[in-house]
């Protein structure tokens, strides 16, 4: 018998409202609050926006290399039509050409190193075109923080700039890249929905006790001048060649300084928008912005459901958004667990409305997500990940009329 769809009969605008008020789907939504939301945003009319969209990285990649068919296929047929490689490690991995959720690591070992190779740059190219997807950026190599003053830490920025160079003649026009002085932090493994584990951190009653990490003490005036270097040195090159550094916060931040030895640069007490306005006052250029990644902001903040909001309106009227990494999480400063996109304590279509209302036009990109034994690589998780973020896409984009 032939069944008449259950949404023949209602307008597409009057679903979308009635998905953002949380009639259906409220586990999607959230519990909004539309005068939050007022008190946080500048009055401006809301637009339609068909310029951000969805996107996949390093983080999940399918086949020998995230140039492979297998990958590009992957990504496209859950509706991701933009790919940022990780040419920033060696030995396979989330390298230049290691599978992460894949079947075999290796493949683009000649990329990695300080200076990459134009020819196999070209090579990845072309086959995301010829396939259908666009290389938009790249995540980089983060060791020059690592470098003290002196002759190595100068042969490290000038690779970086032929790499700048080489990535413009392919097409490429964002370098995403991370500050990590320790590693990303965290310490608990937390039983989460339908048998998945969630990463999770607490801060350590000994933290004090904890030893110091390879790259020794540094110091906040040491951590900060060679950031200033790195931007002084490195974001003229960039506007020169048409390309954007998006820098991520470091993971988690508010950490107390001196934590294994480093000062980072978003530790407590500064607060993490503080922090990144300290950074982008450096070199304040339209090339000098960041990879916002929401998870990470929200564990530095005491409540992530209204504090998250002047973060991304602040850079977003700026234009200092180049990239965003959609992450949820549950909890806060100092105890945190990263969830499902849809289970976590941000609500992300208050997010998605504020892009969409100050015109960016970059990628979205899920962002570290559970574990399950029966899904190792996290490509399921995932791939209900990028169907979450394009649906708030389209549901705030039917909000309005133009």
């Amino acid at each position: 018998m032939n069944q008449t769809p259950p949404f023949d009969s209602m307008e597409r605008r009057d679903f979308a409202k009635m998905i953002a008020s949380g009639v259906i789907g409220a586990g999607l939504i959230g519990q909004a609050s539309s005068a939050q939301a007022a008190a946080t945003a500048p009055a401006r009319a809301p637009r339609k926006n068909t310029l951000h969209h969805v996107g996949g990285d390093y983080h999940c990649t399918m086949g020998e290399h995230w140039s492979s068919k297998q990958n590009i296929e992957f990504h496209l047929r859950h509706g991701v039509k933009t790919f940022h490689a990780n040419m920033g490690f060696g030995g396979g991995g989330e390298g230049g050409g290691g599978a992460k959720g894949g079947t075999k690591k290796g493949g683009g070992a000649a990329a990695i190193g300080d200076e990459w190779k134009l020819d196999d740059m070209k090579r990845w190219k072309d086959a995301c075109d010829n396939g259908g997807l666009n290389w938009e950026g790249i995540r980089i190599d983060s060791r020059y923080i690592y470098l003290r003053p002196g002759a190595e830490r100068d042969k490290k920025i000038e690779s970086m700039i032929g790499n700048i160079q080489k990535a413009s003649q392919v097409g490429v026009k964002m370098f995403t890249h991370h500050w990590t002085m320790i590693p990303i932090r965290r310490n608990g493994n937390t039983p989460g929905r339908g048998g998945a584990f969630y990463n999770s951190f607490k801060l350590e009653t000994n933290w004090k006790d904890l030893p110091v990490e390879s790259n020794g003490v540094v110091s906040s005036e040491d951590y900060w001048e060679r950031i200033e270097y790195f931007l002084k040195k490195i974001i003229p090159v960039a506007k020169q060649y048409n390309v954007k550094m998006a820098v991520h916060p470091y993971d988690p931040p508010g950490l107390p300084k001196g934590y294994q030895g480093v000062d980072n640069w978003d530790c407590a007490p500064t607060t993490v928008l503080d922090s990144l306005k300290r950074y982008e006052a450096i070199v304040d250029s339209p090339f000098n912005g960041f990879q916002l990644c929401l998870g990470t902001c929200a564990e530095g903040l005491k409540n992530m459901k209204t504090e998250i909001l002047p973060i991304v309106q602040y850079l977003a009227d700026r234009g200092k958004i180049h990239n965003v990494h959609m992450r949820n999480v549950r909890g806060g400063l100092h105890d945190f667990q990263e969830v499902y996109h849809d289970e976590g304590d941000m609500n992300f279509i208050e997010v998605i409305r504020i892009l969409r209302d100050a015109g960016y036009a970059g990628a979205m990109l899920p962002d570290h997500a559970p574990t399950h034994p029966d899904d190792p690589g996290k490509l399921q998780a995932f791939t209900f990940a990028f169907g979450y973020i394009k649906a708030l896409i389209d549901v705030a984009n039917l909000e309005v009329k133009a």
